[in-house]
């Protein structure tokens, strides 16, 4: 799907409000209401638009402590820590990616000790470096 000025405008106005009405959409993007609620059905059947998602303030809901995790793992542990990982409720976001590490994660935890175990749960697959994010 290309994307047009328009279509720029509405991805904006939702990435800032996806619950913002259609005609404040339209509005946003210079089209009827009709044409803006075909648009967006448009880039959701294209795969341009995933989906639509709630932003939680971690520290609020209880998980104040913030670290990004990298690990160096070797093939035959790849399957079973990314099992590991997706059932882990404390990692948000896994990158695989290119250099020291295999995998990026970000966590959030209640505690550095709640940080301390997620890590000891994770250091059989591989070598770990975790820096807190402080802000």
């Amino acid at each position: 799907m290309q994307l047009d000025k328009a279509s720029w405008h509405l991805l904006t106005a939702l990435q800032k409000d996806g619950r913002a009405p259609l005609k404040a959409l339209a509005e946003v993007a210079g089209l009827s209401i009709a044409a803006t609620a075909e648009r967006l059905k448009k880039l959701q059947e294209t795969g341009v638009v995933r989906g639509f998602t709630v932003d939680v303030d971690p520290a609020l809901a209880g998980y104040p402590v913030k670290a990004i995790v990298g690990i160096t793992v070797f093939q035959p542990g790849k399957k079973a820590l990314l099992k590991l990982l997706q059932s882990s409720p404390e990692v948000v976001e896994c990158s695989h990616v290119a250099g020291a590490d295999s995998y990026l994660t970000t966590v959030f935890t209640r505690s550095l000790s709640d940080l301390e175990r997620f890590v000891g749960t994770i250091t059989a697959y591989g070598e770990t470096r975790t820096s807190t994010v402080f802000s």
